[in-house]
């Protein structure tokens, strides 16, 4: 990957050179990705967000303030883009009209789940967390963000961040002391 700094990087894409955004996208995909995949549950919605993220950046780039930080900037984007994109799934969910003899069958058929393997009971609490609890929590436990990282790329307080990953630690918690004091 290139030694080039992010902001010799975002100079040269603004000087017309398209070919350098293809060395940020490389140098930021990953993290981007997993965090995504985190907050949404799925790498298909992942995906789309990802393409709208970095099709954002690309078109913005000229309002990053401080290129030096181009990840931080970027990151405020994607956190940005999954808000949108899991407040609207939540009101697709919403409009979902259930049929009800669907759900009967799906309550009455057993399920053996003793098979599970841990990651998914994990990802499935996880799940289960507020949204803005699990951002926070992937924000600073998986991607290991500072607060004042966290702060920066969401827009909200540091007393505010740190209450959210306190919460989210005790319902991940709660949630999961069920599965594994069995």
């Amino acid at each position: 990957m290139s030694e080039q700094s992010d902001a010799q990087l975002v100079a040269e894409i603004l000087g017309g050179d398209t070919e350098s955004f293809g060395v940020l996208f490389q140098r930021y995909r990953d993290t981007c990705t997993r965090f995504a995949v985190r907050m949404l549950g799925s790498s298909s919605d992942a995906d789309d967000v990802l393409q709208s993220a970095f099709m954002r950046a690309y078109r913005n780039l000229a309002s990053c303030r401080d290129p030096d930080r181009f990840g931080g900037w970027l990151y405020q984007i994607v956190v940005n883009e999954c808000r949108t994109f899991a407040s609207r799934q939540r009101r697709r969910e919403l409009r979902f009209v259930p049929d009800p003899d669907l759900i009967d069958r799906a309550v009455a058929e057993p399920v053996d789940d003793s098979a599970e393997p841990m990651n998914e009971h994990v990802e499935q609490a996880l799940a289960a967390l507020p949204v803005e609890q699990r951002e926070a929590f992937l924000l600073k436990y998986v991607e290991e963000m500072s607060y004042e990282e966290m702060a920066e790329a969401t827009g909200v307080g540091v007393s505010a961040l740190k209450m959210r990953v306190k919460r989210a630690c005790d319902g991940l918690r709660e949630q999961l002391e069920g599965v594994y004091n069995d």
